[in-house]
């Protein structure tokens, strides 16, 4: 399976600052070490035009030519430096490149994305561009050129990070090309939340059992109501934020559910046949090797999904078309 990295580029932050970049390093680091099926591939950068299917062009010259304002760079919680627009568009490039490779081979991943909290005019709590949002619009795009399609190709954001995934649900409002589903704690950042297609926001420390049941009942919902005109790719943003060692979660999650949330995604995609491009997102840890053990057992999970696929040359004839 293909796993797509950019961990050689660092952001200048100060001492002490909340964001635990030294995870990505260390979770390549694991898997180099161990690969088991994966195969990592350092990814390539996203253009200025590619950003632009989703984000603002003031926003992203801000971004890339260091004019966002103070307060600005404050809401997205990192300062301004020549690292910041080089390491943005790695993050979303990252997620492009697995999105295309997941349309061919079925499963494939990023070892970082899931920037979920990126408007289209702003970035916010960490997040610089919106990753899945652009590579949503570039395979949409992409499929419609090489099918001509009357209509697109059909995509599912299934994001389980532990935060609500605001940009994306307010980039995709009442786009019906796009479903979105955000599993969350309901008290957690951001305080003000968008309307999903379907949100499920779970109270503090709701623990096991709680959300695993949640989750079931919020997938049959996907399916339900997507079921005149199925997704052919899926995002998931697999959050190891809610582990009940997370500094910033609070879900209280064991590590045994996390990997049985990730068994319930990945099974119930492969079963309807859909693709999906797979993000880490959020993981903040007390312990961040505790935070690594846990992705590095969603992308061993998940690169078991992508031996059970036959490679392919795309989604299936006719599947995600109006």
């Amino acid at each position: 399976m293909l796993a797509f990295h950019y961990d050689h580029l660092t952001l200048a932050l100060p001492q002490g600052h909340r964001f635990p970049q030294s995870k990505y390093q260390m979770l390549r680091e694991r898997l180099a070490q161990d690969p088991g099926r994966l195969r990592l591939q350092v990814a390539t950068p996203a253009t200025r035009e590619e950003l632009l299917v989703v984000h603002t062009p003031d926003y992203v010259d801000a971004v890339l030519h260091g004019t966002l304002s103070a307060a600005a760079q404050r809401e997205i919680g990192f300062p301004w430096g020549e690292s910041l627009p080089r390491r943005s568009l790695f993050s979303v490039g990252a997620t492009v490149q697995a999105a295309r490779a997941a349309l061919k081979e079925g499963v494939a991943a990023s070892l970082a994305g899931g920037t979920h909290h990126a408007y289209a005019d702003k970035g916010s709590g960490f997040c610089v561009f919106n990753d899945v949002a652009v590579a949503a619009r570039l395979m949409q795009a992409e499929y419609h050129r090489a099918n001509n399609a009357r209509r697109g190709l059909r995509v599912v954001v299934i994001d389980l990070d532990v935060h609500q995934g605001n940009g994306t649900a307010s980039i995709f409002a009442d786009d019906a090309s796009v479903f979105t589903l955000s599993l969350h704690g309901e008290k957690n950042f951001p305080f003000r939340k968008e309307a999903s297609d379907l949100d499920v926001g779970l109270a503090d420390q709701c623990g096991d059992d709680c959300y695993l049941e949640a989750l079931e009942d919020a997938l049959q919902q996907v399916w339900l109501r997507t079921a005149d005109h199925p997704p052919s790719l899926a995002f998931y943003l697999a959050g190891a934020d809610a582990h009940e060692g997370d500094r910033l979660g609070r879900l209280k999650l064991s590590a045994e559910a996390l990997h049985r949330r990730d068994q319930m995604v990945l099974e119930a995609l492969h079963r309807r046949h859909i693709p999906v491009a797979i993000s880490m997102a959020g993981g903040y840890g007390e312990d961040l090797s505790v935070t690594v053990d846990i992705q590095q057992r969603t992308l061993a999970t998940a690169a078991e999904f992508w031996s059970r696929w036959a490679v392919q040359t795309g989604p299936e004839a006719g599947a995600g078309e109006d």
